[in-house]
């Protein structure tokens, strides 16, 4: 059980302890920091507080239409408050982006503030973020709305509506590049009675059926970890995976030896391994292995479950509150409770399931834990299962989220070649960068040099972003700043507006449509320009994935050796000669978590 979860575990604790060794505080330019910013919805107001965890007195007040549950999306760029109760869902920024370069990640902290747009619509409730999706259920509506999260902070918010043939408490998912949705039946209901849920099955984009129902009776909750999504059912746990002819399904039945008649009806999955945590009645929860037997083990609490969250720093642990105020710590890997403390009044399951309770989140080394009778914010040290601190908030503080984490703020006052001399996005010899270089420098590159979620820049030459750029170049250049914007308004010009690459899997999204294929390393080719300067490309082969995609990628970054690159121009097509010949038209990517300011200041510290 769990067999190939234990050196994950070890490499997280690790990186986790390192990243705590943080002052959590800002720093000057290339100084490490962790920062949190956690955000607390009222139970009975309108209104979402955001709070600076280092800073308390540091705070934000951000309307609402009603009651909202929030989620950190989009890597904690993004909150989103879904008011079910409402029919809207409203946007923040966080003011906190973490973008990733392999060996360390760049923090940029800004205050947070109200995104402009907003989704409308009869009862929206579930919402899933996997793989820069966003899905968000409109129960009453008989669709899910899907959104790139890479884009929810520009306006106008872009979003297309994946409808399903009966409108239900539900949710739709993505799975590799096809979509799940749950099924309702089609049996008449009377008055405010809700369909029945009956499965779940594979779907077009446009919703249209594209395989058979799986039964999953009462279906409710989803979670993905690792390549698997999995959902409640009345027989067990249902597992989705991507297969090559579309999603593949799995039911890992309840065991015989934990106790009858209960469901799974919540589940998280946790990002350091591949498990799963699950409610199981009232007093209980469900350790879910989806590879290894056994599948499903069973943790039994001495009182009714209130919260459980699980730790993203340190993924062997979750904690859960029962209803007499204690906060327990469960080894995920053991399912078993390893320590307990009272952290807070008790506060009673019997009544509605909306009534003010508390709720979990994580933040570094701490648990924190809303506290509405109190007003609170409790801190719990999650070693000691001690409190620490305190938050006061007005009102009745409820749901919470946190973003924030650990990374290198960047001082963008000071000069840029100093500012990027030692960091990631350091082009590194500068004679290499300019294409003058010997071939026994020249080494292999992995695909993984180039792993991330990246977008074309050409949009942003559309719309005058980088009009500074062609600025810059044209004061120390021999063309005009029109020259050399119409120079590389070819360079760039791409309808593929997004590429992923995960693994050996490379997407490609044009109109936020994705097509996907492997690719395996295909060698290198040195190319010499006129001028006599000299570039590599690196070249990768189709092995699978869809037909549309192209046979070939070349990569080239003005690096030629190992090393995570911090943008690339790509070349794709059939033919592996001829797109070596192509000079003229070079894609750019850039990631995608950076804006158009962000990308100006890139390009013009070349």
């Amino acid at each position: 059980m769990l067999r190939s979860l234990r050196c994950a575990t070890a490499l997280v604790s690790l990186l986790s302890a390192g990243a705590m060794a943080h002052a959590n505080d800002h720093a000057d330019s290339g100084e490490d920091v962790t920062h949190y910013r956690i955000f607390v919805a009222d139970h009975a107001e309108p209104r979402i507080t955001a709070i600076d965890l280092a800073q308390p007195d540091r705070r934000w007040s951000f309307d609402t239409r009603g009651q909202a549950r929030l989620y950190a999306v989009g890597g904690g760029s993004a909150i989103a408050a879904v008011q079910s109760d409402d029919d809207i869902v409203q946007f923040l920024s966080s003011g906190i982006t973490l973008q990733s370069h392999g060996d360390h990640a760049d923090i940029e902290i800004a205050d947070p503030a109200a995104l402009p747009d907003t989704l409308e619509g009869p009862r929206p409730f579930h919402l899933i973020d996997h793989d820069g999706t966003l899905s968000i259920n409109f129960d009453r509506g008989g669709y899910a709305q899907i959104l790139d999260t890479h884009a929810l902070t520009k306006s106008p918010l872009s979003s297309w509506r994946l409808p399903v043939e009966r409108a239900h408490h539900g949710y739709v998912a993505p799975i590799g590049q096809a979509w799940v949705a749950s099924v309702a039946s089609d049996a008449p209901t009377s008055g405010d009675e809700a369909p029945k849920r009956i499965g779940l099955r594979a779907v077009h984009r446009d919703g249209a059926p594209a395989g058979a129902v799986e039964t999953c009776t009462g279906i409710h909750g989803e979670a993905f970890s690792g390549a698997y999504l999995a959902t409640g059912c009345q027989e067990g746990i249902l597992t989705v995976t991507a297969g090559e002819a579309g999603p593949v399904f799995q039911m890992l039945d309840y065991p015989s030896d934990i106790p009858a008649r209960e469901t799974t009806g919540t589940l998280l999955g946790s990002t350091g391994m591949q498990v799963f945590l699950g409610n199981y009645g009232a007093k209980g929860l469900v350790v879910i292995d989806p590879v290894d037997a056994p599948h499903l083990r069973h943790v039994e609490l001495p009182f009714r479950r209130v919260d459980f969250t699980l730790d993203p720093a340190n993924a062997r642990f979750a904690y859960v509150l029962t209803e007499d105020g204690t906060l327990h710590r469960l080894d995920l890997l053991d399912a078993k409770l390893m320590a307990s403390a009272r952290v807070s009044e008790p506060y009673s399951m019997d009544g509605h399931w909306n009534d003010p309770r508390p709720r979990l989140a994580m933040a570094g080394d701490e648990v924190l834990l809303s506290d509405p009778r109190a007003g609170l914010i409790r801190r719990i040290d999650k070693a000691a299962l001690n409190e620490t601190g305190t938050i006061a908030v007005d009102g009745m503080p409820y749901a919470i989220a946190v973003a924030g984490g650990s990374g290198v703020v960047h001082d963008h006052d000071h000069d840029h070649d100093h500012d990027h001399a030692g960091h990631a996005h350091s082009h590194g010899d500068p004679q290499i960068y300019k294409g003058y270089f010997e071939d026994a420098q020249i080494k292999d590159r992995p695909l993984s040099d180039y792993a991330g979620d990246w977008q074309s820049v050409y949009p942003y030459l559309q719309d005058g972003s980088l009009d500074p750029v062609f600025a810059h170049k044209a004061a120390s250049g021999t063309m005009s700043a029109q020259e050399y914007r119409d120079e590389y308004e070819i360079g760039y010009r791409t309808d593929v507006e997004r590429i992923t690459i995960n693994g050996d899997r490379v997407t490609f999204f044009r109109n936020g449509s994705p097509v996907a294929g492997t690719y395996t390393y295909d060698g290198r080719e040195t190319l010499t320009y006129k001028k006599g300067n000299r570039g590599v490309r690196f070249i990768f082969a189709k092995t699978g994935g869809d037909e549309a995609a192209p046979d070939f990628i070349q990569f080239s970054d003005h690096k030629i050796a190992p090393e995570k690159t911090d943008h690339f121009h790509l070349y794709w097509g059939d033919d592996r000669a001829a797109l070596l010949e192509e000079v003229t038209n070079w894609p750019t990517y850039y990631p995608s978590a950076l804006d158009a300011n962000a990308i100006v200041e890139e390009m013009m510290a070349h």
